[in-house]
């Protein structure tokens, strides 16, 4: 009924609305259903998150298919954007068809990285990776393993963590979408789509391919993840000599984004009451593990077999 009012008392009308989905933030997303089309119905109750959503997306536009934006409605925390239909990466890959759609996926990342956007976006650094890191420390570990040495533990593994983000290779440069895997990717009139920008970073390239290729809710063949990382560095600008920095860097942040996972979705369930998500904890704990064979993460390991 809200949402219902802000339309109505700003002559935007609506024959009828529905609830469509939510997400792991606070977003919410409707369907609504004018004279002419139907359109999504975005709601975030964090202005700044939509009016950065607003501002990427624009500057996306027109260098990759994203949802056209019909009206903004800035005091409401709603927008008015193009529905991109239910054609979701994850809800169309199966068996016979996830090589080519992935590798269509990685091109237009690749295709996205080559491109200058006219928008200033904050930068990854090696602090904001820890903080990201404390997700992990502070819901996952803390209730996950109720240890009395929990902070003790937090600093050992933290002062390790610094010491492996700090061994990235490539700059924070690149346009990141921070979310880039098959739930944020729609087949939109015969091209890929993206949405869900709002959270874009400039940062390092290898953060969204390991998005991608180590997407905890689709469980991808291990032979395939591997050719997906050859198909895109054979598809990328970066040269032969660089291949095993390219390796460490998405071994390392598939790591760190992981890490970040565990901790959200058990925050997910224990403060938002939302439990469908602990179902994805094995499989990202697979994930980690497998990443985790890389020999930059020695140590590391050494700490969490004494510890955890």
């Amino acid at each position: 009924n809200k949402i219902l009012n802000v339309l109505n008392t700003n002559s935007f009308f609506v024959k009828s609305i529905s609830f469509l989905a939510g997400d792991a933030s606070d977003r919410k997303y409707f369907l609504a259903k004018t004279k002419k089309q139907e359109v999504i119905i975005m709601v975030d109750k964090n202005l700044d998150d939509l009016r950065q959503f607003l501002k990427i997306t624009k500057a996306l536009e027109k260098k990759v298919s994203v949802p056209k934006i019909y009206k903004y409605f800035k005091n409401d925390g709603l927008a008015i954007i193009e529905n991109f239909g239910k054609s979701k990466y994850s809800e169309i890959i199966n068996q016979s068809n996830s090589k080519e759609l992935y590798k269509l996926a990685v091109e237009n990342l690749i295709s996205i990285q080559n491109k200058k956007l006219s928008v200033i976006l904050p930068r990854y650094s090696t602090k904001k990776f820890l903080d990201e890191s404390n997700l992990f420390f502070d819901w996952y570990l803390k209730y996950c393993f109720k240890s009395p040495n929990h902070k003790k533990i937090k600093n050992i593994l933290k002062k390790e963590l610094t010491k492996i983000y700090k061994k990235l290779y490539f700059q924070n440069n690149t346009f990141v979408h921070r979310d880039f895997h098959a739930s944020n990717i729609m087949v939109n009139k015969n091209k890929l789509g993206l949405i869900d920008s709002q959270d874009a970073i400039i940062g390092n390239p290898l953060y969204d391919v390991a998005s991608l290729i180590d997407d905890v809710r689709i469980k991808l063949p291990s032979n395939l993840q591997e050719r997906l990382f050859n198909f895109y560095y054979s598809k990328s600008k970066f040269k032969k000599e660089q291949y095993k920095n390219l390796k460490n860097d998405f071994e390392i942040l598939s790591v760190q984004r992981n890490l970040k996972i565990l901790g959200i979705f058990v925050r997910l369930f224990k403060r938002d009451g939302k439990p469908n998500y602990l179902k994805y904890l094995p499989y990202t704990w697979r994930l980690i593990e497998r990443r985790l064979k890389n020999p930059v993460f020695e140590n590391f390991n050494l700490i969490l077999k004494k510890y955890l």
